[in-house]
């Protein structure tokens, strides 16, 4: 489940899935699970989404770029995938270096998972 809010009230979609894709468009994308970083990542332009809202009524969005690009970002965290994962080799060896450094300064906790990264 997300919410999402485009100036008319949240939305809550639950169980969302993209059903149709289309296009690409590669664009910076930053995360707040690693604030300050941001990389270019490429995603598919269009979207179709459905899913459920709260009374189990069916959601269907057809949406595209930074709107779609939100809710596959949002998408994403819902399947475990942080936005590291989605770079490339050369890109994740990067950022694992800089989020190495970042995490020494770090509490203990780690509510975003991000020292999963480094156990693989």
């Amino acid at each position: 489940m997300f919410v999402y809010d485009k100036g008319e009230g949240p939305v809550v979609v639950v169980n969302p899935r993209i059903v149709e894709s289309s296009g690409e468009w590669t664009y910076e994308e930053g995360c707040l699970s690693v604030p300050g970083l941001s990389w270019e990542i490429t995603r598919p332009n269009e979207i179709h989404l459905v899913g459920y809202d709260l009374d189990g009524n069916e959601i269907s969005v057809e949406t595209d770029e930074f709107e779609g690009r939100i809710f596959q970002h949002e998408m994403d965290h819902l399947d475990g995938i942080l936005l590291v994962e989605r770079l490339n080799e050369d890109q994740q060896k990067k950022a694992k270096k800089e989020l190495r450094k970042r995490l020494t300064t770090m509490p203990t906790n780690d509510p975003d998972g991000l020292n999963r990264l480094f156990r693989r």
